[in-house]
């Protein structure tokens, strides 16, 4: 018999649960009657508006869309994702303009408002970089592009996360409206049931009462979990900018987990984390820049060539000159000591970047760990004992022996298990995405399966 999806419960409802419930509890037995007598109206109204909305429900024609074929709409659209790459880009134009040279200036003066005694003089006037000022600069722009990409591999990082984590809610979704169906079909023949057995004067009305309510919440429950799937169709297809209504159902195994990583596999691979990548880059750019400012302290000469025509003496004269800065008064200590404690604050942050992933991949691997067994005990054991214990409540109630409060607590073991099987799914899930952002790599083919 396949599992269904556990439906709610209202509280109050049902009295404190014995292993015999003939007994004489008559305060708990008049509140079930009263609170059951008040909630009937409105559960047989919810019922009856939401099962036509169920049969109608529309056909899904779209094709089912994979995690490959979502993954590559992503990475075609993905906002996020392309602005780190024009970044990339952008990154090209400083190492262009790092290797430039200073433009040489064209001077021309004219001494003398006397036309017979004026002399006019041009001049070119050409500043050379010493000290490597240059290459400093080249190599600032290389570290400065090497972040940009970095940041790119981020950003994809970020995306594939992303991808997985509404991908996998997707899945999640269905498999909620798949047991909530289930659910409610299973609601729609206890209600049978105890409408035959109330008919035929074996029990109460109320126990007919009971079967309603719970058919009801059924049945708001499969609303609910349709619901959800349209907004995990919504947050998938926003991620290439696209929408929920054009999007299909997704095709994955969401109810089969993988086996975490050693330890030692993650600890091997920290350094290659995107964040540490990133934090590695960035110390790379600080020392470019102390670097540049420690060149900044040799003074740059200006040599100048140029030509003087005298009208009093009707010759023109060739000059040559060598102007140089004088570091009286500006050493640029201020801007070499910055750079040199940007560098320390660069070297910290790199440590500290990889304490925090250290803990980061700790936390995700020992819930990925925890998720799994707690999935493996579910399946082979819980599950499979509250639904025996279902069968057994179902068969008994049909045969007189058991009421069908016993019938509801089964059903309410049986559902909360379910429903601690896929939120455990889920958090196997996640913890595997967690990791693959961390690290930044990409599990395609494991996952979809294809």
């Amino acid at each position: 018999m396949t599992t269904p999806q556990p439906a709610p419960t209202r509280a109050g409802i049902h009295p404190p649960h014995t292993p015999n419930h003939r007994g004489p509890a008559w305060p708990a037995w008049l509140l079930g009657v009263a609170l059951a007598s008040a909630w009937l109206p409105q559960a047989q109204a919810a019922a009856q508006s939401l099962e036509p909305a169920a049969a109608a429900a529309p056909v899904q024609a779209t094709p089912a869309i994979t995690l490959a074929a979502a993954w590559d709409k992503a990475l075609a659209a993905n906002p996020g994702l392309q602005a780190a790459r024009h970044g990339a880009a952008a990154a090209e134009g400083l190492v262009v303009q790092s290797q430039a040279r200073p433009n040489p200036e064209l001077a021309v003066s004219i001494e003398d408002t006397r036309r017979e005694t004026r002399t006019h003089t041009v001049q070119i006037n050409q500043l050379i970089e010493l000290g490597g000022k240059r290459e400093a600069r080249m190599q600032l722009a290389d570290t400065e592009k090497s972040a940009a990409e970095a940041g790119v591999a981020a950003a994809l990082a970020a995306l594939r996360y992303q991808l997985q984590i509404h991908f996998n809610e997707l899945l999640l979704a269905q498999q909620r409206v798949h047991f909530a169906t289930q659910t409610h079909a299973l609601a729609t023949q206890a209600l049978d049931a105890a409408n035959k057995r109330v008919q035929a004067g074996k029990v109460p009305p109320l126990e007919a009462s009971r079967a309603q309510v719970a058919q009801a919440n059924a049945a708001m429950e499969l609303e609910q979990a349709r619901s959800l799937t349209g907004v995990a169709q919504h947050n998938l297809a926003a991620l290439w900018g696209g929408r929920g209504t054009e999007l299909g159902l997704a095709s994955g195994d969401f109810l089969t987990t993988t086996a975490a990583p050693t330890a030692e596999q993650l600890d091997q691979r920290l350094d290659e984390a995107p964040a540490m990548v990133l934090a590695q880059r960035a110390l790379a750019q600080s020392q470019a820049t102390s670097a540049l400012e420690r060149a900044k302290r040799v003074q740059d000469p200006t040599v100048s060539l140029g030509v003087k025509r005298a009208q009093d003496v009707g010759r023109n004269q060739v000059f040559v000159g060598v102007s140089i800065p004088l570091p009286l008064f500006d050493r640029n200590a201020g801007n070499q000591l910055q750079a040199l404690r940007k560098v320390d604050q660069a070297e910290q942050q790199l440590q500290d970047q990889r304490l925090q992933l250290q803990a980061q991949v700790f936390a995700a691997r020992q819930q990925w760990l925890s998720s799994n067994q707690q999935v493996a005990l579910l399946q082979s054991q819980v599950i499979p004992t509250a639904q025996s214990a279902y069968d057994l409540a179902v068969r008994g109630f049909s045969l007189g022996k058991f009421s069908f409060l016993d019938v509801l607590d089964a059903q309410r073991s049986l559902f909360d298990s379910q429903r601690q099987l896929l939120d455990q799914l889920m958090a196997s899930h996640r913890a595997r995405a967690e990791i693959e952002r961390i690290f930044g790599t990409p599990a395609l083919a494991a996952a979809t399966g294809t």
